[in-house]
């Protein structure tokens, strides 16, 4: 372990090669990965917290890319290695196989780059080090919260995942690179063997995975008010939204996401929404 209590010989991947048919139309022509929260692509977060946690540069974090590759892999630049799948997706257990050669004997820390992880009692990396803190190189070990019903299935331990999992390289070593996912692949197997352990999370949780929780995730990163881009064109009402890079907003907005470029006209009210483009909404309350 290193002194600030890293093993020394681990590597990071993050998952960013999923297209987010849940978040249609948004996922139309962006990547998952590259969705803003809080004016922030969602893949940029999950580096930085890597990098807080003393992971950067393409010898220790790994990035895989599919859906609308091209975007991924420049945005990236040399910031992380890059693991362009062709065709379809690999999966989760897919895409870290593909990485085998490059992972090389090293222990694995695998995030998602749609969760939204925020902990006010710590920042980005320090927030999640309890997942590596004193750990054995064995065992599969998963970041969650407190599931409502401990009994639901997709449950571990009472617990939903939160998107990082740490994973010993004697398990992923076998990984073959098919369409697998690491639940089935890797942490039921290991829960059923006891070597698999779940680390709380205090913070807030979102996947984005749906315009309600993207949204949520997005008004979380504005704390309860307005965070509007320094190149963005407000003139109309803004309450608890979010207004992205050259978005123009000159109607009213609230509780709203208003994407990069995007525009809100005059006479426009928008609640509980995401406007992107010049008229296109993607409804996001919840049910």
């Amino acid at each position: 372990m290193t002194g600030a209590g890293l093993p020394e010989d681990l590597c990071a991947v993050v998952l960013a090669a999923g297209e987010g048919t849940r978040l249609r139309p948004l996922t139309e022509r962006v990547p998952k990965a590259l969705c803003p929260v809080g004016n922030v692509p969602l893949l940029d977060r999950a580096l930085a917290r890597l990098t807080g946690l003393g992971l950067a540069g393409p010898g220790r974090v790994a990035v895989n890319a599919c859906y609308l590759a091209d975007q991924v892999v420049a945005h990236v630049g040399d910031r992380a290695h890059l693991s362009v799948e062709p065709g379809e997706p690999l999966g989760t257990a897919g895409g870290v196989a593909n990485l085998l050669d490059w992972i090389d004997g090293r222990a694995v820390l695998v995030g998602n780059a749609d969760a939204y992880l925020a902990d006010p009692a710590a920042p980005p990396g320090p927030d999640v080090a309890a997942l590596v803190d004193g750990w054995d190189g064995r065992t599969v070990r998963l970041l969650g919260q407190p599931a409502a019903d401990p009994t639901a299935p997709g449950t571990f331990d009472g617990h939903c995942f939160t998107g990082f999992s740490l994973l010993p390289w004697r398990l992923v070593r076998d990984l073959p690179v098919v369409f697998s996912d690491l639940v089935r692949a890797l942490w039921r197997p290991a829960e059923a063997a006891g070597e698999l352990e779940v680390v709380p999370y205090p913070g807030t949780f979102f996947d984005t995975g749906t315009p309600a929780d993207y949204l949520a995730a997005n008004l979380h990163a504005a704390e309860g008010g307005v965070l509007v881009d320094p190149s963005a064109t407000v003139t109309g009402r803004c309450v608890e939204s979010v207004v992205g890079a050259g978005a123009r907003v000159d109607g009213d907005v609230c509780r709203t996401v208003v994407w990069p470029g995007a525009v809100v006209r005059a006479g426009e009210r928008l609640h509980d929404v995401i406007r992107f483009g010049d008229r296109r909404t993607v409804p996001a309350a919840r049910d």
